[in-house]
């Protein structure tokens, strides 16, 4: 009876584990909807105080800033790529998405990915809408 018992228990972990990515994977999911959920922030708080608001990433250094000193880090497992308007750079290497106070933005996308998998978290530069969907992995 215990041996059916482990043998259907270590049957459910092996197949959440493939069907989920394993660890890889939700830490590519997390990332992707923390880096979304920052994103609207920085819209709202662009819209609500009626001043433009930046959002930044550095792809090499992992990490994210987003207003009133919220920042974040992306963690090691997870690939990042930053296309977007050359014009609001902080510097080279790194990217931002400027939202202003009508809710439109400069616009952008973010691809995070593990292996596999990969999720695109993009910012519409006519409405400044977050969408996060999952992308194309890298071949």
């Amino acid at each position: 009876m215990l041996l059916v018992i482990a043998l259907i228990a270590a049957i459910g972990v092996l197949t959440v584990g493939m069907m989920g990515g394993g660890m890889s994977g939700m830490q590519l999911r997390s990332a992707s909807k923390e880096i979304a959920s920052q994103l609207r922030y920085t819209r709202s708080q662009a819209i609500s105080t009626g001043r433009s608001q930046k959002f930044t990433i550095d792809p090499a250094a992992r990490t994210w800033t987003a207003p009133n000193g919220r920042r974040g880090d992306i963690p090691k497992a997870v690939g990042v790529t930053f296309t977007g308007a050359r014009e609001v750079q902080p510097r080279r290497g790194e990217g931002a998405i400027m939202f202003f106070a009508d809710g439109a933005s400069t616009g952008g996308r973010i691809k995070l990915n593990v292996k596999q998998a990969a999720w695109n978290v993009d910012v519409a530069w006519l409405t400044g809408e977050v969408k996060l969907k999952r992308g194309e992995a890298p071949r």
